[in-house]
């Protein structure tokens, strides 16, 4: 699993949702770029979802992360984010639209499985 930096590319189901990404801490970094932790995927925006009309909400909000952090790794004691992270949004129909990694902005660190 591919640890997250600030460059990851995070996307709502409907693949033109782009969320906003913000790294919660900066000194420990890949290649320059800052890696992700618990909580910086949470309560992004999401710009370009396509999925709207009259009754239907676009994604605009990311929701608690479900599942993707290390249980292993981490920074200032938060978890890091890998590129297995997801959860929902605040599209609709509620609770059914998810978002998720695309591009972990990085290749070169990784986490093992055990």
């Amino acid at each position: 699993m591919i640890l997250l930096t600030e460059d990851a590319d995070l996307r709502c189901a409907h693949q033109l949702g782009r969320v906003s990404i913000a790294a919660g801490q900066g000194w420990v970094r890949i290649e320059g770029r800052k890696v992700l932790v618990a909580h910086d995927p949470e309560s992004r925006s999401i710009s370009g979802c396509p999925n709207y009309g009259p009754t239907i909400k676009p994604c605009t909000t990311t929701l608690a992360v479900q599942r993707g952090y290390s249980s292993w790794v981490r920074i200032d004691g938060h978890r890091v984010c890998l590129d297995t992270v997801t959860g929902m949004t605040d599209g609709t129909p509620p609770g059914t639209v998810k978002y998720q990694v695309c591009d972990s902005g990085q290749r070169f660190v990784r986490q093992e499985q055990s």
